[in-house]
């Protein structure tokens, strides 16, 4: 299980507030399907919500604004260094360290998203060999013809040698907030949109190195989920369920505490070794060997020291989430909002399973035997029923991990976007985020499968 992290918890207030006009806020239980709830809250709407831009291919590359960075085609095409732009210092605020860094820069298209958006946020695939580090910023028009300044969405690096790998807090302009890994306007009722934005990369390397970052995969998702306590039901389709590894996150509570207080916070990176390790991939006993071997499941540990993120405090950052899968030898990684239940049972039965953010009180989802303020969990199938098959780290055990949850039930406390915690003050839900690992080369059915869902 995961608590609210003080960042998350603000955003949550922010949304709270926005809202609290139109929006009951007597103590008690969630509103449930049925019981009361207002009717827009399930009312069905054609217009679109979520809108993913990544830039990927050689194409992608190529086009842009470039200041001393190249497109590279090959396998797996990229963005690099070709000649620095110039010359930077850059202190370490976690480390105190301050390193000059040649610096070269790769700036985007201008992409309009088919949703005017209330949210933004970025995803990335990099490789940093040591020695280098990346920053990916995001700039956005208002819907009013003014724009936002460019905020920094990450500072990374897959290491820990150069920097520490950072969301940056106090970034805003009175009308939009960086919230550690999300863009949002700040108050959404009043109507204001980001109608467009360009997303920046700038890539770093130790002077006269030679080196140089590589990025694979840049973009953005943008939505403008309507407020809602409850969804619309979605239907059952047929029976699947993939073999993903089960790990759980219990198991460590205690250990290395000096990344977010140790396994009992590690829902993310736990989930993201099941899918990681699900292709196939995973750390090589090198990479493990910092661990106390008497440690079972040594690489859930080695996942939440690399999603760690120094200024968050804590492993759920979701595009580090991301970005960490994305270092394992050709597989891409994006965070995406989904529209339903629908989508999820499209992907899983092309072979991807999909990592889940909810978040529920004791007793809203059957079986989980928890509340959480925010929790991280894989889905990988669904029964005969229709009801959600997943793999919930919060377990006693690894065995135990894999649970059925109840369809209606699930559909909900993941897809809402407005929920009563447990003192009744309205607080916000996901709306339907999930991470997406699969390989950068997918096949024909995963590559139609992600095409339906409308990440690609």
């Amino acid at each position: 299980m995961t608590a609210a992290t003080p960042r998350r918890a603000v955003l949550a207030a922010a949304l709270a507030a926005a809202t609290a006009a139109s929006v009951p806020t007597a103590a008690g239980a969630d509103p449930q399907p049925g019981d009361g709830a207002a009717p827009d809250d399930e009312r069905e709407t054609d217009a679109p919500t979520v809108d993913n831009r990544f830039w990927y291919a050689y194409s992608h590359w190529r086009s842009g604004e470039h200041h001393g960075t190249a497109a590279v085609g090959g396998r797996r095409p990229g963005l690099l260094i070709a000649a620095p732009e110039g010359r930077t210092d850059y202190t370490d605020p976690h480390t105190g360290r301050t390193a000059a860094w040649e610096y070269a820069s790769w700036t985007s298209p201008l992409h309009r998203p088919a949703v005017p958006a209330t949210e933004l946020i970025a995803s990335w695939n990099a490789c940093t060999p040591e020695g280098t580090w990346i920053q990916v910023e995001l700039c956005a028009d208002y819907s009013d013809g003014t724009t936002t300044p460019w905020y920094v969405m990450a500072r990374w690096a897959s290491g820990e040698t150069d920097i520490r790998r950072t969301s940056v807090d106090g970034q805003k302009d009175g009308r939009s907030t960086v919230w550690t890994d999300t863009l949002s306007v700040d108050d959404p009722a009043a109507g204001l949109r980001l109608t467009g934005y360009r997303l920046r990369l700038t890539l770093h390397r130790a002077p006269r190195s030679g080196l140089t970052p590589v990025v694979w995969l840049a973009g953005a998702m943008a939505s403008d989920v309507p407020d809602r306590f409850t969804v619309p039901a979605s239907e059952p389709g047929p029976a699947h369920e993939l073999d993903v590894p089960r790990y759980s996150q219990e198991i460590h509570a205690g250990r290395y505490p000096e990344y977010d207080n140790g396994g009992e916070a590690w829902c993310s990176p736990t989930s993201s070794q099941m899918v990681v390790e699900y292709w196939g991939r995973g750390p090589s006993a090198e990479e493990l060997a910092w661990v106390d071997p008497s440690y079972e499941d040594p690489q859930v540990c080695h996942a939440a020291r690399r999603t760690y993120d120094a200024q968050y405090k804590g492993c759920g950052n979701w595009p580090f989430n991301a970005a960490y899968a994305a270092t394992y030898e050709d597989l891409a990684g994006v965070v995406t909002r989904l529209r339903s239940l629908t989508d999820l049972e499209t992907l899983v039965r092309a072979g991807i399973p999909a990592i889940t953010s909810q978040s529920f009180l004791a007793g809203e989802l059957t079986g989980a035997g928890y509340g959480t303020a925010g929790h991280l969990m894989t889905v990988i199938g669904f029964t005969a029923a229709g009801d959600v098959v997943a793999n919930d780290p919060n377990s006693a055990s690894d065995p135990a991990v894999r649970r059925v949850y109840a369809r209606r039930e699930f559909e909900n406390v993941w897809l809402r976007t407005k929920r009563h915690n447990a003192a009744g003050k309205v607080v916000s839900g996901s709306g339907g985020v999930c991470y997406l690992y699969a390989p950068a080369r997918p096949t024909p059915p995963q590559l139609a499968a992600l095409r339906e869902v409308g990440v690609l």
